[in-house]
């Protein structure tokens, strides 16, 4: 799915890893203004937009993806499997369908800020080419080194840093990472699951 933004996105934006932390307090700021519209379209309030809702939610959007294709994003983006769209898990969802849409139709976003969510979901695609080094369109042990280190080479990030990093993302153990996992794993580090408990670690 990267590949759809992959000749559009800017690689150059970010030179290193500090340049992406410091952007964290405009990434949270920006997705936490999604919980507006996960709250509307959450109409039982029990704090998971369900498969129907997600249905009803999408056609108020004005997005019209086949119903097969709806359940598919759905089941990858309900994680837990508790048959319910999580808060981080619906930020998930809406970027994996703003990156499925075609250039020339109507956004996502077009029901909701587009301008901003826009900006955030292009600058979390630049994110993840920056760590993608070999271009593959997956994240792995060796990317996410070079990513981390590659700044301050006499500063070395601490291996069990790295490694911790890493496998927040990789869910699966196989050494790679997919856009997906890494979309779950940016916005925890960014601090949006955390909400108000207080900045991530």
């Amino acid at each position: 799915m990267v590949e759809i933004k992959r000749l559009s996105s800017a690689r150059d934006n970010f030179k290193s890893i500090n340049s992406i932390i410091m952007r964290f307090p405009q990434f949270k700021e920006g997705l936490k203004n999604i919980r507006g519209a996960f709250e509307q379209y959450d109409e039982d309030s029990n704090g998971v937009i369900d498969l129907e809702e997600l249905k009803r939610c999408l056609k108020k959007l004005q997005i019209n993806l086949p119903e097969e294709e709806i359940e598919d994003i759905f089941h990858s983006c309900d994680i837990d499997g508790s048959e319910g769209i999580q808060f981080n898990e619906f930020i998930v969802l809406l970027c994996l369908i703003y990156l499925l849409k075609e250039p020339s139709s109507p956004h996502i976003t077009s029901k909701m800020d587009s301008t901003q969510l826009e900006t955030i979901f292009n600058t979390i695609i630049e994110v993840f080419l920056f760590l993608d080094k070999n271009g593959d369109g997956k994240l792995n042990k060796k990317d996410m080194i070079n990513a981390l280190n590659e700044a301050y080479p006499l500063e070395r990030s601490p291996a069990h840093m790295t490694k911790s990093r890493i496998k927040e993302m990789d869910w699966d153990n196989n050494g790679e990472i997919t856009f997906r996992e890494f979309l779950f794993g940016f916005i925890k580090w960014v601090g949006i699951d955390m909400d108000e408990k207080g900045p991530p670690i």
